[in-house]
């Protein structure tokens, strides 16, 4: 049973219509909750759209576990992250970002919960990616990139050179490796810890954060990840290490020198709890291990779990940890025993923990445990367990205007596809009337190490409001359903999963709730490459696509994106090791088969995309335009995967609606502004 604090929505069905464009202002952001070390409150960051600035306005928001009562302690401004409390309670840390332009950067800040103001703890000139309060208070370990290396001459009169190494060809200076660093919590100069031309990681969205530092219990050691170098494509390479703060000497904890990650210190400091793949293998699932903090491989403690996990924190005991990821159509939170045996799922009902590579819950020291979470008609929210056996609560209410509005139903659909089960969502029309057909819309995953699973989508949303029906199929290299699974798509990262898709789109089509003349498929990032391989694999099957951030050649990925020939363990030996190698990458890309589309196809990228070339947009592009397909080409001058401002995100959705609503829906498109454009460059 899922317990509600009592929250006003008295008016609220009175405003109701279905959702559209307009909506998404209404929406609140939650991330990063954090209990008070007393376990009575919970520190939150909310985030608003502000449409005139082009901005996200963050706040951090205080709310009682007993009653749902909320305290806003800063904000709203840009770009607040991070909260951590003090181990005494009485002051709150967080990162915000100060400057402006090229110099903006986040910085670490303290609040004394009895009021004043905000203390800027650090001027790091390259801002601060992640921090950790020491566990008496007295100071903060933080990481900090480097400024570059002198060149012999200034930069503007071109001693600007520097040497290529496997990261994304929009790199346009040599990147600089991250260190350790310790300043006092009453402020004061900071004092660097570690140095070297190695690196602790830097996560480049979209993806899991940042290893965090953990501190041992009597704030004599941090364990960290260490890199070789700080190339992103050299990230595989990554091991745990143990750094003696006294005298600054590193010892790694295993003797591992690839994939270890996510390294915790136990409630006694006695032990270690990290992350590992299955078998040592990259394409495999995350799994929980447990070592001695003096050193050794320890045991795999979620073996029997097979889940790609996601999240993992020390309960209070020391005996336990909270475990969280992706569990069929849902994200589960499990409670794993140290010295084995099975995992216990906790009871969330309808409520799916915030999923995005990293599940958003806290454990508070009294063993109360917080998350964010969703479900497809309401939108995220703050919970609240008071221990591991209770149910959840429900203590926030930011989104009761958009949970209120006329939201289309949303149900898990089964299929069988050559030896798997698969599964996907299916969001109905807004309006739906029984016996009337609809047009559909298939909105597939990125990743692909993710999922589609049963939370609230304003994608889907916004197409149900406009009458579509949209199925968000899972395919086998999804990460929901265990190693086997996930493993599934290496070397297949087209015709398998693209099967697996068309046979979940069949069933539906048998179901008789579509019209079959009005199909579109859409995604993006690899759900962008899923679409121009059906499209082109199945050219009688669509009225429509639209290929976003699309990865249509994998010999692309592998040479000029971010993750560089870290592909190769995706899709298989380097393609320039011999030509079989790269007859492989070829038949596996998008591009082999561009040349059979037929569906009017909407292009979306943006131009300094470093996960996804855009290199490989204008391929599909022009191999369109010369097969005298429909198509346009929108693009951005984005130098991230995925715009993180408002205006962008909406205008991204805007156009991707109205092309759908263009060839599936003639007469009903609204017209957007049409950018400039770029004619045959």
């Amino acid at each position: 049973m899922l317990l509600l604090a009592a929250l006003p929505t008295t008016g609220l069905r009175a405003q109701s219509h279905p959702f559209e464009l307009a909506d998404l202002a209404k929406l609140t952001g939650l991330t990063d909750p954090q209990f008070s070390p007393d376990g009575k409150r919970v520190a939150v960051v909310t985030s608003v759209p502000d449409y005139d600035e082009d901005r996200f306005l963050t706040s951090l928001v205080l709310v009682d576990v007993a009653n749902g009562q909320q305290r806003v302690l800063a904000g709203p401004r840009s770009g607040l992250s991070q909260p951590r409390w003090s181990p005494s309670g009485q002051e709150i840390a967080f990162l915000l970002k100060t400057g402006t332009g090229k110099d903006a950067a986040p910085q670490l800040f303290a609040l004394a919960l009895a009021g004043g103001e905000p203390r800027q703890l650090t001027h790091a000139p390259k801002g601060v990616q992640h921090y950790a309060w020491r566990p008496d208070g007295s100071a903060f370990a933080y990481v900090t990139a480097d400024e570059p290396a002198k060149q012999a001459g200034p930069a503007d009169k071109g001693y600007d050179a520097f040497e290529v190494g496997d990261n994304d060809f929009l790199l346009g200076a040599a990147p600089t490796a991250s260190h350790i660093w310790l300043v006092p919590a009453a402020g004061g100069e900071a004092k660097r810890l570690t140095s070297g031309p190695w690196s602790l990681p830097v996560t480049i969205p979209p993806g899991a954060p940042s290893s965090p530092l953990s501190w041992s219990p009597d704030g004599q050691s941090l364990a960290f990840v260490r890199v070789p170098t700080p190339h992103s494509g050299d990230n595989r390479q990554r091991s745990i290490q143990v750094l003696n703060v006294a005298d600054g000497s590193i010892r790694p904890l295993t003797q591992r020198p690839l994939l270890e990650s996510y390294p915790a210190f136990s409630p006694d400091g006695k032990q270690v709890a990290y992350w590992y793949p299955s078998q040592g293998k990259y394409t495999n699932i995350s799994e929980v291990w447990v070592t001695p903090a003096g050193g050794g491989e320890g045991h795999d403690l979620t073996l029997a779990l097979d889940r790609d996990v996601a999240r993992s924190i020390w309960m209070p005991d020391g005996k336990t940890l909270l475990l969280g990821g992706l569990d069929g159509d849902r994200t589960s939170l499990w409670i794993q025993p140290i010295k084995g045996g099975a995992a216990r799922k906790l009871a969330l009902g309808t409520v799916s923990p915030a999923w995005s590579y990293w599940v958003e819950a806290n454990v508070g020291r009294t063993g109360g445990i917080a998350f964010v979470g969703s479900s497809p008609d309401r939108p995220a929210e703050l919970y609240y367990l008071a221990s591991a056996s209770a149910a959840p609560k429900r203590l926030t209410n930011f989104n009761g205007a958009v949970q209120a509005l006329q939201l289309g139903k949303a149900e898990t659909r089964t299929w069988q596809s050559d030896g798997f089960r698969h599964d996907g969502q299916l969001t109905y029309p807004a309006n739906y009337v029984a016996g009337k057909k609809y047009p559909l819309v298939l909105v597939v995953h990125g990743g692909p190490y993710s999922a589609s699973t049963a939370v609230f989508s304003s994608l889907s949303q916004l197409f149900a409001g406009r009458g579509y029906f949209t199925f968000e199929p899972n395919y086998r290299g999804s990460i929901h359903q265990g190693n086997a699974y996930k493993a599934a798509i290496y070397k297949d990262f087209g015709a398998g999963p693209g099967r697996d898709v068309m046979a979940g789109l069949a069933q539906l089509k048998r179901s008789g709730l579509v019209d079959t003349a009005r199909i579109g498929v859409s995604g993006w990032s690899y759900g962008g490459f899923m679409t121009a391989w059906l499209l082109g694999h199945y050219p009688a099957q669509w009225k429509a696509g639209v290929a976003g951030a699309a990865a249509t050649d994998w010999e692309d990925q592998y040479n000029l994106a971010d993750g560089s020939t870290q592909w190769g363990e995706l899709i298989g030996e380097s393609p320039w090791l011999n030509e079989a190698n790269a007859q492989a990458y070829r038949a596996q890309s998008a591009m082999s088969a561009a040349s059979k589309i037929k569906a009017p196809t909407l292009i979306l990228a943006n131009t300094a995309d470093p996960r996804v070339p855009i290199t490989q947009s204008y391929k599909l592009f022009h191999a369109l335009k010369d097969n005298g397909v429909a198509t346009k080409f929108i693009a951005w001058p984005v130098p991230a995967h995925n715009a993180s401002d408002p205006v962008r995100q909406r205008e991204r959705n805007r156009f991707w609606l109205d092309w759908m609503d263009t060839y599936l829906q003639p007469g009903t498109a609204a017209v957007a502004p049409a950018p400039k454009s770029t004619g045959g460059n």
